[in-house]
């Protein structure tokens, strides 16, 4: 009587599956945007341009044309709510994109168009034209809206002044005989020192 033969093991491997990574939002925004304007060069031009053909000036005109989209009630010169940043009542003046809208976009704009093979030194969305509207912009509406743009400071060395205040840290847990993990309490204190001390010393150049 012949014995059965045992079964093979089934050494074909099974497909993986492919991952597929979505886009961000920003990313997806800013090929929105950047087909929104190709289009825009199209349809809105006669003969209709592309986009080697693009000006600074025609990224302005595209800005003002996307005026008819804004949300931000801008205030004319003759308004009585001109410059008054609450106004109690509806007034007839008209709505734009604000300028922090605007801003956004051009800098869409200006990353899309080097991403796809536009070189920096062409790109009609840097051009001094184009920033010098922006400002107008920017200086007009906190005129006209009674409001103040405040420029974002950036922390220089910020990422140097934590690690200093870690390693003095660690300096003064050594110090004291106090191992990490040890000696922290609710008050704001690590081993021997503060990091309101630390923050003191990092400002005062003792770090």
């Amino acid at each position: 009587m012949d014995s059965a033969n045992p079964a093979l093991p089934n050494t074909t491997e099974s497909p993986q599956p492919q991952l597929t990574t979505q886009p961000s939002r920003y990313e997806s925004q800013k090929r929105r945007d950047y087909n929104n304007f190709l289009n825009y060069l199209k349809t809105h031009n006669t003969p209709p341009l592309s986009l080697p053909d693009c000006s600074g000036a025609h990224v302005i005109d595209y800005l003002k044309y996307q005026d008819q989209f804004g949300k931000t009630k801008v205030h004319v010169t003759g308004c009585v709510y001109f410059g008054n940043p609450d106004p109690f009542a509806q007034c007839g003046c008209p709505m734009k994109q604000a300028w922090g809208s605007l801003d956004a976009l051009v800098g869409r704009l200006r990353a899309a168009f080097e991403e796809n093979g536009g070189a920096p030194e062409s790109n009609p969305f840097g051009e001094k034209a184009v920033r010098g509207y922006l400002r107008d912009v920017r200086k007009w509406q906190a005129k006209a809206r009674g409001v103040v743009y405040k420029k974002k400071k950036r922390v220089v060395g910020s990422s140097n002044a934590t690690e200093a205040a870690v390693s003095l840290i660690n300096f003064s847990n050594q110090a004291s005989g106090c191992g990490v993990g040890e000696g922290s309490g609710g008050d704001g204190t690590f081993g021997s020192i503060t990091y309101a001390e630390t923050n003191d010393r990092i400002k005062g150049g003792l770090v």
